[in-house]
């Protein structure tokens, strides 16, 4: 089975995008970051299991520290300010950030599995 990054689509940006069933489908194998605040990653909407919180104002520094070449998945409420993360990170030179198109909305309104 093909690498979740080989598969994601190209945004006119520069970062990849995926879909929420494609992030589901590759849990375990891809490093989930969700940019938004801790009050939003511990809400309503819950996070992904595994996924590791730094908020988007945080995330360039957070990085420096970062594999530039492990794919990535960047993750927010409705895929924003995780879209803004993942071209931000081309640009700092990671090979592979992703952006989970439709966020945490889309990822609920699917049922799929929160941590809350």
């Amino acid at each position: 089975m093909p690498a979740l990054h080989e598969i994601a689509a190209k945004n006119p940006a520069g970062h990849l995008d995926v879909s929420i069933s494609q992030v589901h489908e590759a849990l375990g194998t891809v490093r989930l970051v969700d940019v938004r605040e801790p009050h939003e990653f511990t809400g309503d909407l819950g996070h992904i299991d595994g996924a590791e919180l730094v908020p988007l104002s945080h995330v360039l520094d957070a990085a420096a520290a970062w594999p530039a070449d492990v794919p990535i998945v960047l993750v927010c409420r409705s895929g924003n300010r995780s879209g803004k993360a993942a071209e931000a990170l081309k640009k700092r030179g990671f090979v592979a950030p992703m952006n989970m198109l439709g966020g945490m909305l889309a990822w609920n309104a699917a049922s799929l599995p929160i941590v809350r």
